[in-house]
């Protein structure tokens, strides 16, 4: 398995995912408006679990709401340990 496979931005979906073997990890965020992302969830499957893609994920959801100019609202636990083992604040 390519484990440097292209992260996909699913905007109507409100998704960032991998897909890897055919199966599907993914962070999920809902926009609030007034250039708001709540970032809600991240999954990966069980037999991809260990190999960083919640991490490359997260990364690149951050990156993408610079870059946009959002502030991030991290509901997602995991999202908000990476903001915080990363010094990271997007807003």
């Amino acid at each position: 398995m390519n484990m440097n496979a292209t992260i996909q931005h699913d905007r109507e979906g409100k998704q960032f995912y991998i897909t890897l073997g055919g199966m599907r990890a993914y962070l999920a965020y809902m926009d609030l408006g007034k250039k708001t992302l709540d970032i809600y969830r991240t999954f990966v499957p069980d037999s991809l679990r260990g190999k960083g893609l919640a991490a490359r994920l997260t990364a690149h959801a951050l990156a993408f709401a610079q870059e946009h100019g959002y502030t991030v609202i991290p509901s997602c636990s995991y999202v908000e340990r990476y903001m915080e083992r990363n010094a990271v604040a997007v807003s």
